[in-house]
């Protein structure tokens, strides 16, 4: 019988296609396969229907015939030869799951992949390198467990292929055109990885766990927390290899290492027109099988790889699965299908399962993956399939709650027991070689080379608070040869109403046409930028609705109401001037991945503003993770510099308690060596002044800004004359200016943001010649020196009352308190007028807060 019909094939046949029976089988194989594949180094995962590919099940018998001719999978003649063939290619220790992959295409070349790169060995140089590189692996732990037995270093054993594989990665990317990749991962392994990949001076490691280290002040993380750079030379090509630091939030790193590429890969594509960066920059992010599975982080970042503005052309990921989390069971499942990198599906992601025992097999999975990322730029996962021989930190008895699976690792043998035993059965190793010995040669090498005692002298040293460097100067006719193209529509584009009288008021604005009018904060803000784009520096701002703003209040980019089109015609006024380069993006419905990318990408971006933007303050505790780990502490902890502003809408406005505080208290509370900037600005020169002082300074800081709401924006008395823009700087505290005889004043009022306006309305009603009011625009660094010029204005100073809308546990309250005591007079009283405590410490409805406030700004008359 002919086995092959016209019309279709088997992958690396275009001209014909099997008969139904034997294309079924292999189809079931190509489906199936990983299912029945030896994946398990233990044998303890729940396996597949033995007979699932079994070849009587589709009605063909071992010794039937196929065609005289043979077949394209390696000359296969009889149904058996098929078989075997199938078997080697999709069940072996590397298996293909294709199961998420919806374009068939794709799915075709998958296939292709598998069947075209038959398993088998390389030649003897490449498997004694290969069993080299697993030696040192295992080399390095039992060295370390030697030396430290009680340390914690998470070991990689069970999955020691993993450093073979992390070569093979590397290698297969120079090949591609990669000129550097950004790693992320972990504790499991890290250590070994620092070592053995990235190249860590091992006295350096060593000292992170003696507990006499002489050097402890330069432990200022744990070392399983650390990354580092290094020049890596491969077969294929240099390239530049970056370990993202990473806190004990495991998966938190994920959208940090994206956004790291992201920013490579912008600066790149730039430098380089010719070349598209996202192929020259690889985000290469290991994982932990049960924290992938388990964190929502994960899910966040995978999903922002097909969103604009956070693609990254592909990730490649690497799944160290040791099929257990701390000391709960993960065990992978075959039947029914279970695995921890389900979550992938969401992103059509194929996976290859790698037996962690197989180590050759690693380096068939790093070309495949890298071909995959070449050709689609989409993600792929490699999950390494291995065990924990030791618990989940060395300190750990994995006995008490796995005791079966712990005396099973215990007499399994070593990968490097085990490729020595195929290399010697293939002629390869002499008979006689004693791989324990080399082992233990390697560990004598290590303590002779790792013992060194110098250690280099860290360059991350936090800087010395100083304050913030120059702003380029701006005036008049600078203004309007900004504004001007920034107002001028193309040709049949149709503004929206509201856009078309934004134009009229920014040029009125800026004094291109009569009557003037006074900058808002919009204007400012856009001004801003734009006197940035000039002076060549780059913007990105991203963020939930920020193109055009959650109250209406940026309006970066403008829509042609008369488009038809599916894409409507947009116009960028930020576009149209500058040197910089302006990106905008809409955010998907994410907070934790999408402030954590814009950290990675403000980290590497060093010549660009990245902004991020709460649609309410509140929603930052969605990412608190990485305000924690790393935007507050990357600093001190790692030397990672940042100029990130973090925009947190917040001032009660009566629209309840969820949406009227961005925690100000909770900021106040991370600040300290001049980690962070916090500032709460209360007119828009202020705005304008701030964001000019922040992307300028050469000292690179995050700011945290409790950015106006609504009520601000439409404050007249908020907003500013053109002059107060092109003149002065960023005050971190205002004077009363209105005060004619500053040595009658006994009372003076201070506050910041938004209550100010409502107490000064308050106080031209009463008309004291006594009183004052001030504001703070600026909390951290406290402006001590300005309060101590601020409060010498006034001599016959009696009384100073901190005024605030939120409760008196919330709000900057307990911060001043604690700071006016270098700065407050002798006999002057401090007292805090806040808003009464409803338990929520916001209120609920318009109408209750307008009375709320009317009874905040008596009661700091002391009227009330």
């Amino acid at each position: 019988m002919n086995d092959r019909i016209q019309d279709g094939s088997p992958a690396g046949e275009s001209s014909t296609r099997w008969r139904p029976e034997v294309l079924a089988f292999i189809e079931a194989h190509r489906r199936d396969g990983h299912r029945s594949a030896r994946l398990d180094p233990l044998g303890v995962s729940r396996p597949a229907d033995p007979t699932l590919l079994d070849p009587q099940r589709f009605g063909l018998q071992p010794g039937d015939w196929l065609s005289p001719r043979g077949t394209p999978l390696w000359s296969a003649r009889t149904v058996a030869d098929l078989d075997r063939a199938l078997k080697a290619v999709y069940c072996g220790g590397l298996a293909l799951d294709a199961s998420a992959v919806r374009d068939p295409s794709r799915r075709d070349w998958l296939h292709h992949a598998m069947e075209s790169a038959p398993p088998g060995a390389g030649g003897a140089a490449e498997r004694l390198a290969l069993l080299d590189r697993l030696i040192r692996a295992q080399g390095w732990e039992e060295h370390v467990a030697q030396a430290f037995p009680h340390a914690k270093r998470f070991s990689l054993e069970g999955n020691e292929t993993l450093i073979p594989l992390l070569d093979a990665l590397c290698e297969a990317a120079a090949g591609h055109g990669v000129r550097r990749v950004f790693l992320g991962m972990p504790h499991r392994g890290r250590v070994n990885v620092l070592v053995n990949l990235m190249g860590f001076p091992p006295a350096r490691v060593l000292d992170f766990f003696d507990p006499k280290s002489p050097h402890p002040e330069r432990h200022t993380d744990l070392i399983y927390h650390l990354g580092g750079e290094r020049e890596l030379d491969t077969p294929q090509g240099r390239l530049t290899l970056t370990l993202a630091h990473n806190p004990s939030h495991l998966q938190s790193v994920h959208p940090v290492l994206t956004g790291l590429a992201r920013a490579c890969q912008d600066a790149l594509g730039r430098e380089r027109a010719d070349q598209d960066g996202r192929r020259l920059v690889l985000p290469l992010m290991l994982h932990g099988d049960a924290a992938f599975a388990g964190q929502g982080v994960v899910m966040e970042t995978l999903m922002l790889g097909g969103k604009p503005g956070y693609t990254v052309g592909g990730t490649v990921h690497v799944i160290i699965n040791n099929q257990v989390g701390f000391t709960e069971p993960n065990p992978m499942s075959a039947w029914p299908a279970q695995y921890c990198t389900d979550v992938t599906r969401m992103v059509d992601a194929p996976v290859l399962r790698l037996n962690a025992d197989e180590p050759e097999q690693a380096l068939r999975a790093a070309a495949i993956a890298l071909d995959w990322r070449s050709r689609f730029g989409a993600d792929i996962v490699i999950d390494l399939i291995g065990y924990r021989r030791l618990g989940h930190s060395e300190s750990d008895v994995p006995a008490l709650t796995r005791p079966r699976i712990h005396a099973q690792t215990q007499t399994h043998p070593t990968v490097v027991d085990r490729y020595a035993a195929a290399l010697r059965a293939d002629r390869v190793l002499p008979p006689a070689t004693d791989m324990a010995s080399h082992v233990t040669r390697s560990r004598v090498r290590a303590h002779q080379v790792f013992s060194d005692p110098a250690m280099p002298e860290s360059d991350d040293a936090p800087s010395a608070l100083r304050r913030p460097g120059e702003v380029p100067p701006l005036d008049l006719a600078g203004v309007q040869a900004l504004i001007d193209p920034m107002t001028r529509l193309p040709a049949g584009f149709e503004p929206h109403a509201m856009v078309r009288t934004l134009t009229d008021h920014w040029r009125r604005m800026a004094g291109l046409a009569d009557p003037p009018l006074r900058a808002d904060w919009c204007f400012a803000e856009n001004l801003a930028y734009a006197t940035m784009l000039q002076g060549g520096l780059n913007v990105r701002i991203s963020g939930m609705d920020v193109r055009r703003g959650t109250f209406l209040h940026r309006q970066a980019v403008w829509t042609s109401q008369a488009s038809r089109e599916s894409e409507p015609v947009a116009f960028v006024p930020l576009r149209q001037i500058g040197a910089g380069h302006f990106d905008i993006f809409n955010s998907p419905l994410s907070e934790e991945a999408v402030l954590g990318f814009e950290y990675g990408y403000s980290v590497a971006a060093t010549r660009t503003l990245t902004v991020w933007e709460a649609q309410f303050g509140d929603f930052v505790n969605g990412a608190q993770v990485f305000v924690d780990q790393y935007i507050s502490s990357g600093e001190e902890k790692w030397g990672d510099t940042s100029s990130l502003v973090m925009l947190l809408p917040h001032g009660n406005e009566g629209i309840g308690p969820d949406h009227s505080s961005g925690y100000l208290s909770r900021f106040l509370q991370l600040c300290g060596e001049d980690n962070l900037r916090v500032a709460c600005p209360s007119t828009a020169a202020q705005w304008f002044h701030l964001l000019r002082r922040q992307a300028f300074d050469t000292l690179r800081k995050p700011l945290v800004v409790m950015s106006p709401k609504g009520t601000l924006y439409h404050e007249q008395a908020s907003h500013a004359e053109i002059a107060d823009l092109t003149g002065g700087r960023f005050q971190t505290v205002i004077d009363d200016a209105s005060v004619e005889l500053p040595a009658q004043v006994e009372r003076l009022l201070l506050c910041s943001g938004k209550v100010a306006h409502d107490l000064e309305r308050g106080r031209r009603s009463v008309a004291r010649a006594d009183l004052a009011l001030a504001r703070i625009e600026q909390f951290y660094p406290f402006p001590s020196e300005e309060l101590v010029a601020l409060f010498a204005r006034y001599p016959r100073l009696v009384e100073i009352t901190w005024v605030q809308e939120e409760h008196r546990q919330q709000g900057a309250w307990t911060f001043i308190r604690e700071q006016m005591d270098a700065v407050l007079p002798q006999h002057v009283q401090l007292r805090c007028v806040a808003r009464r405590a409803n338990g929520s410490g916001a209120t609920s409805s318009h109408a209750l807060h307008q009375l709320e406030q009317v009874e905040l700004v008596a009661r700091a008359l002391g009227e009330a």
